[in-house]
């Protein structure tokens, strides 16, 4: 795994990139390889700020499914923490305007499948997941 600097320094970047190509970089809906990419907009549950975040994400039919990994860290990512105290959110998905969600974690059965749809997409998460002592939740975006 790349050292905590550059995982930091990648996610600033693409919070960058983004906002200056005025959302058309990084912007990839799901499609032909399983997965797109989605911009979270989270309340800060000390600041109550809006916080930004570029996560992928699969569709599981009307619900919008995300992995709270924090770059394979330890540790929860802020944005997770953030849903967890105020589960309110907005997401804009490319092409799309942006619309309001309500985010649970996926548990139990739901958890076990939905993580089956993600380890299907062949980036060897279970070997990921099982480097770090964190459970990764599986975090589920509503309609809201």
């Amino acid at each position: 795994m790349p050292p905590r600097w550059f995982v930091r320094a990648a996610w600033r970047s693409h919070r960058l990139l983004h906002r200056l190509s005025g959302g058309r970089f990084l912007w990839l809906p799901s499609g032909r390889r399983g997965w797109g990419a989605l911009r979270l907009t989270t309340t800060g549950r000390r600041s109550g700020q809006a916080r930004d975040v570029i996560l992928g994400y699969i569709e599981d039919g009307p619900d919008l499914v995300v992995l709270a990994m924090n770059g394979w860290g330890e540790g929860h990512p802020a944005w997770w923490l953030n849903l967890q105290d105020r589960p309110d959110a907005r997401v804009a998905l490319a092409g799309r305007p942006p619309r309001p969600v309500r985010a649970h974690e996926a548990v139990g059965a739901e958890r076990d499948r939905l993580w089956q749809l993600w380890v299907a997409l062949g980036d060897d998460l279970d070997r990921y997941a099982a480097l770090r002592e964190t459970p990764t939740p599986v975090v589920v975006l509503e309609p809201a």
